[in-house]
């Protein structure tokens, strides 16, 4: 099935939302639903097709030309396909990665694109956002090499027309500048104060992905973003409200990134004493499954 759905999304133009949109989802389900070994199967039939990939370059390129004066409170049918686009093309990335497979026609994404997106968010929904973020995580755990894709951007190809990196540290960043990184994480903790749980649980998955992509360039600098005191005020945020226990999935995962990273400034003995006393006296056996993972990664950290 998966052949003539590549070949009907392939004759489609970005446009075609009612009938682009599913085929994309069952694309993107057929590649997350199957056996390991009908996956690997699944991944070299849409990456042999070749029409089917320059769609997906039109839907991704589509996300910086659709922008309406005033977007919908709901999420409209143009938001929902570059949605599907982005999650599927990111789900391609980590598992041709996974099983290295033949490319037959590379993608280009203009990282300063992307990472304005987030960065400035322009009135995006919460779902693209979140799209958008799981294919910038798939891009910073690949360190921008993928055989899938072609990075373009005003920090990637230098020419006489463009400065060379400022710095030693953009240097060592590259593609990515100290400015953007600067930027990016700001926006990711603003977007944290939203306390919606999906953007929450994309939000830290990303941080988390970015701090590991620093500090296998630059310890310094990774250890530098990991210990911004705002880190600290931005707990405490979202520790307020009505619910105030240390054991909610996204804050247990940004105490262990500041464990790991060692970020005394931002997490104290105190708190990881607070968070030890909480899972001693809660009923584990009751709590969610994203607790409980999230618990476990911490518990393990310390």
């Amino acid at each position: 099935l998966l052949f003539p759905v590549c070949n009907l999304c392939g004759k489609c133009r970005p446009r075609d939302t009612d009938l682009l949109q599913p085929s994309l989802n069952f694309l993107y389900w057929s590649l997350h639903q199957t056996t390991p070994c009908s996956q690997q199967r699944a991944v070299a039939v849409l990456l042999s097709n070749v029409s089917l990939l320059e769609l997906l370059q039109k839907v991704l390129e589509c996300t910086w030309l659709w922008s309406p004066p005033s977007r919908p409170a709901s999420l409209s049918s143009e938001d929902a396909l570059l949605c599907s686009g982005w999650l599927l093309v990111a789900s391609l990335l980590l598992y041709q990665h996974r099983y290295n497979t033949e490319v037959h026609q590379t993608l280009s994404v203009d990282l300063t694109e992307v990472l304005n997106t987030v960065i400035f968010r322009n009135k995006k929904p919460i779902l693209l956002l979140v799209s958008i973020m799981q294919f910038l995580r798939a891009v910073l755990r690949q360190n921008f090499s993928s055989s899938l894709l072609v990075i373009v951007g005003q920090n990637t190809a230098p020419s006489a027309a463009q400065p060379q990196p400022s710095s030693l540290q953009d240097t060592a960043l590259h593609p990515l500048a100290m400015q953007q990184v600067f930027s990016l994480v700001v926006s990711l903790q603003n977007l944290l104060v939203h306390k919606d749980l999906l953007l929450s649980q994309a939000v830290v998955a990303c941080l988390e992905t970015l701090v590991e992509y620093l500090y296998v360039k630059n310890q310094d600098v990774a250890l530098h973003v990991a210990s911004q005191p705002w880190h600290r005020f931005l707990l405490f945020t979202l520790l307020s409200g009505g619910q105030k226990s240390f054991l909610q999935p996204e804050v247990l995962r940004l105490m262990t990134l500041f464990v790991r990273y060692q970020s005394s400034n931002i997490i104290s003995q105190k708190e990881i004493s607070q968070i030890i006393q909480e899972a001693a006296e809660a009923n584990i056996a009751e709590l969610p499954e994203a607790t409980s993972h999230a618990l476990h990664l911490f518990l393990s950290q310390v």
